[in-house]
């Protein structure tokens, strides 16, 4: 992605503040007509005061008034104006920041999990926050300063022909041949740039990662290790980033150099051209003026472009990522599913995540409201997939998903997962209190339904020990409870959600044989009258399903309930020998 495409896609962030914007890019074409009027009238006050020197004629009030009069009202207006942009580009600039990384954390939540899995939630946060950062920067710059130097170089210099040609055709060809050598400086380090910003980006995963896995890191004493690491990152980072700053120290001194160079060019040939009467004395000071400021404006677009290019590739990494369209999204004017019986049908499903291997193929099942549905399998053989597919964690590549009959890709994403409560493996909690947690699913919940959950759930006794009860903390990712009490509250929050579908993925994983005894006791009661899938590895857990399905390499092998299943004697019945120790026949 191109600088001058990362600029214009920057601009057009601006949404709703565009009409500002707008506006105060013509406050800037006026103010930097302004500023290129102040040294044309001091000119002519000049050439005035010398022709009445030289004839030897004092000018009168009456003929300076009106050149002194405007001098002074565009100087005014220049202040006033700088004034009232800079304090509205501030306030723009800082508004649209945040409403940018809103629009970013909104679109990157809607993005699938297959993106969440390859990459980095630490890059993904540096990524939205450097790029928020960059963009309003850039449109502070711009609007501040950088949009009048940019009118006064592409526009206003022209026109200076028109005062005097010669003069006018060196400040040109000096400040052409200064663009030149900064599109060089651009040239030779824009390669070098995006290395730098890899090294960012592999900077924060690093640190994140590390962040995320204290306890580990403190177990297998990897501090060390650790910090030796993302020392390494940072040395590989400094050797990328010393090349590319030398670099832009030399065009910033050579910038510098510019307005000796340039000031002292436009004086020699004033001086030459006045001494052949082809300059006045006004037109020399004229250009002194001009050379002075657009030298000076030079430097600041000089340095804008160097701060673009340096931004450049965290906002081709922010814009990398509002660009990936999000695999699941609602058709246009999709409409709400409805109340929900609990009918679930998969014809001919089948979906792969990489294109080339099929996680699961050709999955057909029915299953009627209230149905108690087991999927037993061995890791990686489809079950997880197969029911993410029913709440659109994505979407099959051929076949169809209906509940009630209606394909779920043609309702709207809210209302299908409305109905749908999910209990995963790993429990999800966030860095909130117990009580947030548990309204994830249900904000309006009373706080006897609340109470409610909890007690089917099997967590009140761990929540009464807290000193804070509902409103205790737990921590990042719930790090502050065991594993088992952070399943009960999933569980707890699904039951709160009272879906009339339910997804348990080996919800009684986490917890000890004790509790989940009377947990399972609590889920078969809460099952009854909803539609429930059940992924377990334990078929203990699963022995009072309705039907159970067998998964083999993404295929559906067996179905049936747990005592026709072994009876047959294939892949399930073999399995559940494994677990139970051949007790499995006395059972």
């Amino acid at each position: 992605m191109s600088l001058t495409t990362i600029y214009w896609r920057v601009l057009k962030q601006l949404g709703p503040e565009a009409r500002l914007g707008v506006v105060l890019a013509l406050a800037n074409v006026a103010l930097a007509g302004a500023q290129f009027a102040e040294p044309v009238l001091f000119g002519r006050i000049v050439d005035m005061l010398s022709k009445a020197q030289a004839t030897g004629v004092p000018p009168t009030w009456e003929s300076l008034l009106p050149l002194i009069g405007a001098w002074v009202l565009f100087g005014l207006f220049t202040i006033g104006a700088g004034v009232l942009i800079a304090l509205h580009a501030d306030r723009l600039s800082h508004r649209r920041r945040l409403a940018t990384m809103a629009d970013y954390f909104e679109h990157v939540l809607t993005l699938p999990m297959l993106f969440h899995g390859q990459t980095h939630s630490g890059r993904i946060l540096k990524v939205m926050i450097d790029g928020a950062g960059s963009m309003a920067w850039l449109w502070l710059s711009f609007f501040r300063e950088h949009c009048a130097a940019f009118v006064l170089l592409v526009v206003l210099l022209p026109a200076s022909l028109i005062i005097n040609w010669q003069l006018g055709l060196m400040l040109l060809l000096l400040l052409i041949l200064f663009s030149l050598l900064t599109a060089g400086v651009l040239h030779k380090t824009e390669t070098m740039q995006g290395a730098v910003e890899a090294y960012n980006s592999q900077l924060a995963e690093h640190a994140s990662d590390a962040l995320g896995n204290v306890p580990v890191i403190q177990s297998f004493t990897r501090i060390d290790k650790e910090a030796r690491a993302l020392r390494s990152i940072s040395d590989q980072l400094l050797a990328a980033q010393i090349p590319v700053l030398s670099w832009w120290a030399l065009a910033a001194v050579a910038t510098r150099a510019s307005a000796t160079l340039t000031v002292l060019a436009i004086f020699l040939l004033g001086t030459w051209l006045n001494l052949n009467g082809k300059a006045s004395v006004g037109e020399i000071v004229t250009f002194m003026a001009l050379a002075t400021m657009l030298v000076g404006r030079m430097e600041q677009a000089v340095g804008f472009v160097n701060s673009l290019f340096m931004q450049g590739p965290k906002l081709a990494e922010f814009f990398d990522i509002m660009d990936t369209v999000p695999a699941v999204r609602d058709r246009s004017d999709a409409p709400d599913l409805g109340d929900v019986k609990g009918e679930v049908t998969l014809k001919d499903v089948s979906f792969s995540y990489d294109g080339k291997r099929a996680a699961v193929q050709d999955i057909s099942i029915h299953v009627k409201p209230g149905e108690r549905i087991a999927l037993v399998g061995s890791t990686g053989s489809g079950k997880s997939t197969t029911l993410g597919l029913l709440f659109r964690a994505f979407d099959p590549q051929s076949g169809s998903v209906k509940i009630d009959g209606i394909d779920i890709r043609d309702v709207s994403l809210v209302s299908l997962r409305r109905h749908i409560g999910v209990v995963f493996q790993e429990p999800m909690l966030f860095a909130r209190s117990i009580e947030e947690n548990l309204r994830v699913g249900r904000p309006d919940a009373t706080d006897a339904e609340i109470q409610d959950a909890i007690d089917r759930a099997q967590a009140a006794d761990f929540i009464q020990r807290e000193p804070d009860g509902l409103h205790t903390l737990v921590g990042e990712r719930g790090r502050s409870l065991s594993g088992g009490e952070r399943q009960r509250l999933s569980i707890a929050r699904a039951l709160l959600k009272n879906p009339p579908i339910l997804i348990l993925d080996e919800a009684t994983s986490a917890l000890d044989a004790g509790t989940e005894r009377k947990l399972q006791v609590a889920l078969d009661e809460v099952m009854k009258g909803r539609t429930t899938f059940v992924i377990a590895h334990r078929l203990a857990t699963v022995r009072n399903a309705d039907r159970i399905l067998v998964f083999e390499r993404g295929h559906i092998v067996e179905q049936g309930t747990f005592e026709q299943l072994v009876k047959q004697g294939g892949l399930f019945a073999a399995l559940a020998k494994a677990q139970f120790m051949d007790k499995i026949a006395e059972s």
